[in-house]
């Protein structure tokens, strides 16, 4: 996979970067550089290309994913990670997705699969249209979920099924309501607080 790594601090946790649809891996560098400039990071470009817009999964339409490939693309993601954390020495427990709009869905994804665990997750306009059947123990993760309250692609609707995925198996949930499908000054910081709490 297309991907750059930056190397941090010894022992740091590592960020593992997933940009929304229409970005590359270059997207949310600025973003892990104010989160926490001394962590790894790992910044993934999504396999897919629709109208020549980059993404992690196909979509048959706006909120309509394209279940097995979306399975499919976890788990070749999940590969990727594994062997990036043995490529470049990091911690794979100590990774933390940070993904906005599709990064954030292939992150929800990734975190409902039995095959990996997450501490944290930092998602900002996340969108998960879907009935899940696994029932994956989260209680020992915090996620962040930045949404929009007038988001015109995921309704408030969305938005409470994505809390209730993550409140309904016991993660700790920490909620930021910004106006649209964006990536703000209140999301970040609440993204550090995060961070501040679980890894300081």
């Amino acid at each position: 996979m297309e991907h750059i790594f930056k190397e941090g601090e010894a022992n740091a946790p590592t960020f593992i970067l997933l940009h929304g649809t229409g970005g590359d891996e270059h997207d949310l560098l600025p973003l892990a550089q104010v989160l926490n400039p001394k962590y790894n990071v790992l910044s993934v470009r999504g396999e897919i290309s629709e109208n020549g817009m980059n993404r992690f999964f196909k979509r048959h339409g706006e909120g309509q994913y394209d279940i097995e490939d979306l399975k499919y693309r976890t788990e070749r993601l999940i590969s990727f990670l594994k062997e990036a954390a043995e490529s470049y020495g990091f911690d794979l427990t100590r990774t933390i997705p940070v993904g906005f709009s599709n990064g954030a869905n292939i992150a929800i994804s990734m975190i409902l699969h039995q095959d990996i665990s997450f501490e944290a997750a930092l998602l900002y306009a996340p969108l998960y249209p879907i009935e899940i059947v696994q029932d994956k123990d989260l209680s020992n993760m915090h996620v962040l979920l930045s949404m929009g309250e007038r988001d015109p692609i995921v309704t408030t609707e969305d938005s409470a099924h994505v809390i209730d995925i993550f409140e309904s198996r016991g993660a700790n949930v920490d909620q930021v309501w910004v106006n649209s499908h964006e990536l703000t000054q209140a999301g970040v910081k609440a993204g550090q607080d995060v961070l501040t709490k679980i890894f300081s």
